[in-house]
């Protein structure tokens, strides 16, 4: 799949949704872009949640493994991602295969607080990072 520009992503300068605390466009940006793939698990993990927060729907497909690829991706429109906890990551060096991510997403909707806690899984194929699945945790 050919990445295409998204017409509301962050100026380059502007804080990265993900809140690793970079400029977006040395953070998510080239990987949302496709200038550069993901380097590791964690990686890939903040550009799937910047393009939740950005409702880039390309983004997400073209990284998630073709096996478990849904057909569209449906976003809340009243949904407002609010941050991103990284709990923990095994990235296993540049020769590993497999990774994991475990997550807190924190969302709104309405006045309602919401929190998404999930260890997902990551293959990589090829030179390219693919979101697997992940488990909900409590």
């Amino acid at each position: 799949m050919t990445a295409l520009p998204h017409p509301d992503l962050p100026h380059a300068d502007e804080r990265c949704p993900c809140g690793r605390g970079a400029p977006f466009g040395s953070c998510c940006g080239p990987v949302l872009s496709g200038e550069a793939p993901a380097r590791t698990p964690e990686a890939l993990m903040r550009s799937r949640y910047t393009a939740y927060v950005l409702h880039d729907e390309g983004h997400l497909l073209r990284t998630w493994a073709p096996e478990r690829r849904p057909h569209a991706v449906t976003f809340d429109p009243d949904r407002r991602w609010i941050g991103l906890e990284i709990v923990s990551a095994s990235d296993s060096g540049l020769l590993a295969s497999t990774g994991s991510v475990e997550f807190v997403a924190r969302s709104t909707i309405g006045e309602d607080d919401e929190a998404l806690h999930e260890r997902s899984r990551f293959r990589r194929d090829e030179r390219r990072w693919l979101y697997v699945d992940g488990d909900v945790l409590p």
